[in-house]
């Protein structure tokens, strides 16, 4: 079955900052099949969920901060289905020492666990920090060995920024990967582009997410070079997509 394609909508922050509703209505025009969330501009899980039934937008996932689900697990994940999510993804980590990771790993494990009696898939999102901040240390591979309800966000930019050989690396860690965050990069200045546009090599990518079955392509982009952010996701959709019908028509 084709992946669904989701937007990052932290892609848009300042159209969702501006009016929400209306960054939406944009997002589905564009082409997408659902979204990504990155925090929620004030409304309340009502709102959020008469604004995706009336759009016909899905949830793929949330970004949600740790502190938020160490605090409160309950009132957040009540949100999270109240709006129609099923998948929680831990945005990103840092950590001077090994024993920080470690110790910030058995707490996520904990917080996985209880996500998941509640019906919920629970992620953590890469970037390329976890492969170069402690020496000779993959701390995506470490989270994986030591627990088993943490799923891997891949985002592809930063695992090819890492200097990470991308596709052996995937097929290594593919029994934990649940979800890509699809970004293209370009070479100078090195920071994100449009799909296509690049240099990373996004088909190949897409193949990669037949082989391992998954659900959802999350387009995210955080740099703009040649046209504003609503512009530039509309391509990136446009784009995937055309990659995306040529992959799967093929058996």
């Amino acid at each position: 079955m084709k992946p669904q394609i989701a937007l990052q909508l932290w892609s848009i922050q300042d159209a969702c900052k501006d009016n929400f509703y209306e960054a939406l209505k944009e997002v589905k025009r564009s082409g997408y099949d659902g979204v990504e969330f990155a925090g929620y501009h004030g409304r309340s899980a009502a709102e959020v969920k008469s604004y995706l039934e009336e759009l016909g937008l899905r949830v793929a996932a949330s970004h949600l901060s740790f502190e938020a689900l160490q605090n409160d697990l309950e009132k957040t994940l009540a949100f999270e289905k109240e709006i129609g999510n099923s998948r929680i993804v831990i945005p990103y980590a840092t950590f001077e020492t090994l024993e920080g990771w470690q110790g910030f790993i058995a707490e996520m494990e904990e917080i996985a666990k209880k996500a998941e009696a509640e019906g919920f898939e629970f992620y953590y999102h890469n970037h390329a920090n976890e492969f170069t901040e402690i020496p000779g240390f993959d701390i995506l591979h470490e989270m994986v060995q030591h627990t088993k309800h943490i799923n891997l966000e891949v985002d592809l930019y930063w695992l090819a920024d890492s200097g990470v050989d991308a596709f052996p690396w995937l097929e290594a860690h593919k029994d934990r990967i649940g979800l890509f965050h699809m970004k293209d990069m370009q070479d100078s200045p090195r920071e994100s582009t449009e799909i296509g546009s690049g240099i990373l090599p996004m088909k190949e990518y897409v193949q990669v997410a037949k082989r391992l079955d998954i659900p959802w392509l999350i387009v995210e982009q955080e740099e703009f070079q040649n046209y504003p952010p609503l512009e530039a996701t509309a391509i990136d959709c446009q784009q995937l997509r055309a990659m995306v019908d040529e992959v799967y028509s093929k058996s």
